[in-house]
């Protein structure tokens, strides 16, 4: 038999079971139960976030039909419940054909239901011949349009339907079901791991799960950090904390050698800048709010790791610090030595408390030591 990814598997069956869209299923359930379901509904989030998924709930629910006919509904190959793809369905006589197979009435169920995913993609044409049957459809007749860029869809089309935004689901909620899927599964991971899987999906439990399927590929029964950072070629998080714990005390050799282990595990100075910045904007946040602050994403080991590195910095330090990496980051990609600004940057951020201060270096001026001394600027870490 042929494996089906996960994202499949474990794709929501029924309105409870939907995670991070709790309160749109809530307002959908509610509707069919009050009896009051509009003609046409309009989903928009980015993508992995449930809108087709939520979009074949609804359809069934409306339908009310048997297991089979539930079945065929959540797997798209329902007759009743058609599925259209805009970007390849676009043309105005696609719309014309939909619109003519309207009046038809449905074959099993209670409604006929279109869903149009990345409608945006429709002509104009297309749109103009829909939007009198989406005002006036039949009455056996349901659409469901789901878009990645709402504002691409016509007023004209999004005024005659009820818009729901689908946010981006939380990276606790993410991991939470990562941890699910893999109890599920048999496998077992480490916390961090998943934690790391919910970040990268970037608000998408499809692209988390798409991930979680990629290192379950490599055959181990147990997950951990490090299987993640040589599937995605990502710096390792220990040299990175190194390399900046080396800055903090001002070790120049340390940070210097940190940087280089970094490079020599096949990282990009691109990729390892990135990850700096963000490692350094979490410190920056930690250091400002506190360490229970909700406005950094990391796991509770992580977090106490982090609170404490970042008690020994300065907010102010921090900010000047990640200007520093976004300049060199910026400059490095049209260098012909780009390891020698690399390298620069990581002696500067030893001695950043002898450097001009964020506002100079922000602006491109060059400001010598004592005068960012004596303006009151300079200061980066403590003492």
């Amino acid at each position: 038999m042929s494996y089906t990814v996960l994202a499949r598997r474990y794709r929501s069956q029924e309105f409870d079971e939907v995670v991070g869209q709790e309160s749109i299923a809530r307002t959908l359930r509610n509707a069919i139960d009050s009896d009051r379901v509009a003609h046409a509904y309009l989903f928009c989030g980015t993508r992995g976030v449930g809108k087709t998924t939520m979009a074949r709930l609804f359809a069934k629910a409306l339908s009310g039909g048997s297991p089979e006919v539930d079945k065929a509904i959540m797997s798209g190959q329902d007759t009743d419940v058609i599925e259209i793809d805009g970007a390849s369905n676009n043309k105005v006589e696609e719309a014309r054909e939909l619109i003519a197979n309207c009046i038809y009435k449905p074959l099993r169920g209670k409604f006929k239901i279109y869903i149009i995913d990345e409608v945006h993609m429709l002509s104009t044409a297309a749109f103009n011949a829909l939007l009198k049957t989406m005002e006036e459809p039949p009455s056996h007749v349901k659409f469901i349009l789901c878009t990645t860029e709402a504002e691409k869809v016509l007023p004209t089309i999004q005024s005659r339907c009820q818009r729901f935004d689908f946010r981006n689901i939380p990276v606790a909620r993410i991991a939470e079901h990562l941890t699910s899927v893999l109890e599920q599964e048999k496998l077992a991971a480490d916390p961090e791991l998943l934690h790391n899987v919910a970040i990268l999906g970037n608000g998408s439990m499809r692209d988390a799960l798409t991930l979680l399927d990629r290192l379950i590929a490599s055959g181990e029964k147990h997950l951990t950090i490090k299987h993640l950072e040589e599937l995605l070629g990502l710096p390792e998080r220990s040299l990175v904390a190194k390399l900046i714990d080396a800055a903090s005390q001002g070790d120049a050799a340390g940070t210097l050698g940190a940087g280089a282990q970094l490079l020599s595990k096949g990282t990009s100075i691109d990729t390892t800048l990135e990850s700096l910045i963000a490692r350094l904007r979490d410190l920056m946040i930690l250091a400002a709010c506190g360490p229970t602050t909700n406005l950094v994403d990391l796991s509770e080991v992580a977090r106490k790791e982090e609170a404490q590195r970042a008690s020994r910095f300065d907010p102010a330090g921090l900010v000047h610090m990640i200007a520093l990496c976004e300049n060199v980051q910026r400059a490095a990609k049209n260098s012909s030595t780009p390891r020698a600004l690399f390298d620069a940057l990581l002696v500067r951020l030893a001695m950043t408390d002898k450097l001009a201060d964020v506002t100079a270096v922000v602006s491109g001026r060059t400001v010598t030591a004592q005068h960012a001394a004596s303006s009151g600027g300079a200061a980066t870490k403590k003492a």
